[in-house]
């Protein structure tokens, strides 16, 4: 049986763009394998800590000596690490903020990043296929006047397949905020259709992966 590690960070609970392409994905992925298991965790309704100095050090401290702080902060980094080392699949909702990914989703890298385990020369995970849905209220692909602002795609690729050795594909919902902002109003059909090839796309990039992990 498979499992789906399923992070949802936007901060909105609902009329979110990611999380309802990501809903898709889930949905479709429990109708295929409905004796699989989903582990999810919703970073912007329960968000993790920020790292902390603490969060960073435990790891050259000899656990007998931990602190209740310092265990407390171990605990939190193994939980995560196992979550992500137990996962057959991981599926990551994430808007654009600001140009990049939200506070709450950066929150978790930094916790689940551990060198020598999850990150370094022999990732732990390495090799898991990850799907992100990454919506964002314009459009940044190439040959667009504002490409060289994406820092969503560009960081995650970086740093989920240079540091933790992941698979990564990406699903891109775009031109979201088309039908609320009037300037935008032209593009509403262009947002419609990039909307439907998500949902699209989403539930085939879940049937795949179902039918590969059962190969």
């Amino acid at each position: 049986m498979a499992t789906l590690l399923h992070l949802d960070s936007s901060a909105l609970p609902q009329g979110s763009a990611s999380r309802d392409v990501t809903a898709v994905f889930r949905k479709t992925w429990e109708e295929q394998h409905p004796e699989g298991t989903v582990v999810y965790r919703d970073l912007a309704a329960n968000p993790l800590p920020h790292i902390t100095a603490t969060a960073l050090s435990v790891g050259s401290v000899d656990p007998a000596e931990f602190t209740d702080e310092q265990r407390a902060a171990y605990d939190l980094r193994v939980e995560l690490a196992e979550e992500l080392e137990r996962a057959d699949a991981v599926l990551i909702g994430t808007p654009m903020y600001n140009f990049t990914i939200p506070s709450s989703l950066k929150a978790w890298l930094d916790q689940v990043i551990i060198m020598g385990r999850t990150a370094g020369e022999k990732p732990s995970a390495a090799g898991t296929p990850v799907t992100v849905v990454a919506s964002r209220g314009g459009s940044y692909a190439p040959g667009t006047p504002r490409e060289s602002f994406e820092f969503v795609t560009n960081y995650l690729e970086k740093v989920l397949t240079g540091m933790l050795g992941l698979e990564v594909d990406f699903i891109v919902p775009e031109l979201t905020l088309a039908a609320t902002v009037p300037a935008m109003a032209e593009l509403v059909g262009k947002a419609e259709a990039s909307r439907a090839k998500a949902d699209e796309e989403a539930a085939a990039k879940a049937k795949a992966l179902v039918a590969r992990l059962a190969g």
